[in-house]
């Protein structure tokens, strides 16, 4: 395959390179299939992303490697890339952050080998108001998926009596999420400490199984709960994302309660087996974005 191919894209030309490189080496994944994976779940994957500032992580080198986080974004960025200025905590200029908000972004930042795509839980524009609360559940040293799925059963059952839906995906790498669509106005100080009180309760009810401490050598044996991620400076890797972590192209995927429940060491999925999935089941994440729920922990 040709070093560089140029294409054009809703009227955008894109100059692609290195399309034969491998960058999944476990499984012999090259570039080019990384951009065809993102062009055929574009469909489901720009919903969720657009209007959101993202931070890519970058792998030149292919998954497993060192790569790097890109928020500003780069000199090269082409004039139709939306972006979006967030203040700096500690003052002087701003971060640019690019939106995905067309299939000609999402292309142009796989073309970066940007595999794995973090946006915030907050759209441009409105940096302290989170569309929706997330969970992190993270699994310690000696524990596994299953664990992280009875933890997320047990957060169900917990907002459920607060009247509050959560839609639960696995993280492409070795724990799994619970995001709550708020889609309301809500601050990040109230959807952080709201989790964070959800996360102690939880510790508190089930300390063999749970920690909600952010000392890593409390972990062990345990699931973390992050409720930190409820930060407006924090992001957490986008559903469909690919992730880098292995030789492998695993997605973080949305999966059902039901799976959850029953089938928890099975969702594993590879970028191929996803699309299949999708396919047949569509989006399951598509509530999230319209879902209307008050803040009522």
């Amino acid at each position: 395959m040709a070093a560089k191919q140029f294409v054009e894209v809703e009227g955008r030309r894109l100059a692609l390179t290195n399309l034969d490189k491998v960058l999944y080496a476990g499984s012999g994944f090259t570039k080019a299939q990384v951009i065809d994976y993102y062009i055929r779940i574009a469909p489901v994957l720009l919903p969720h992303f657009g209007g959101r500032p993202v931070t890519m992580n970058r792998f030149p080198d292919g998954a497993g490697t060192k790569g790097f986080y890109e928020k500003d974004a780069p000199g090269f960025t082409p004039e139709w890339v939306r972006t979006t200025e967030v203040p700096r905590s500690g003052g002087g200029e701003p971060i640019r952050y690019i939106c995905i908000d067309d299939l000609p972004t999402l292309i142009w930042c796989a073309n970066l080998a940007s595999l794995e795509l973090h946006p915030f839980l907050h759209k441009a524009g409105a940096l302290d108001q989170p569309t929706m609360m997330v969970f992190d559940l993270d699994p310690g040293e000696g524990v596994d998926l299953t664990a992280c799925a009875e933890v997320a059963l047990l957060l169900r059952e917990l907002l459920a009596r607060a009247g509050l839906q959560g839609f639960p995906k696995v993280s492409g790498s070795k724990g799994l999420q619970v995001y709550v669509p708020l889609n309301s106005t809500v601050r990040y100080e109230d959807s952080r400490n709201a989790a964070q009180a959800v996360a102690m309760l939880l510790q508190q009810q089930h300390p063999k199984l749970v920690v909600a401490d952010m000392a890593k050598q409390r972990r062990r044996g345990k699931v973390f709960i992050d409720w930190s991620q409820n930060s407006d400076f924090k992001t957490t890797i986008g559903v469909y994302s690919l992730r880098a972590k292995r030789g492998v192209p695993y997605v973080s995927a949305p999966v059902s309660w039901d799976e959850v429940a029953s089938q928890p060491s099975t969702l594993v999925f590879e970028a191929g087996a996803l699309l299949g999935r999708v396919t047949q089941l569509g989006d399951l994440f598509a509530p999230v974005l319209t879902l209307r729920q008050q803040l009522t922990l």
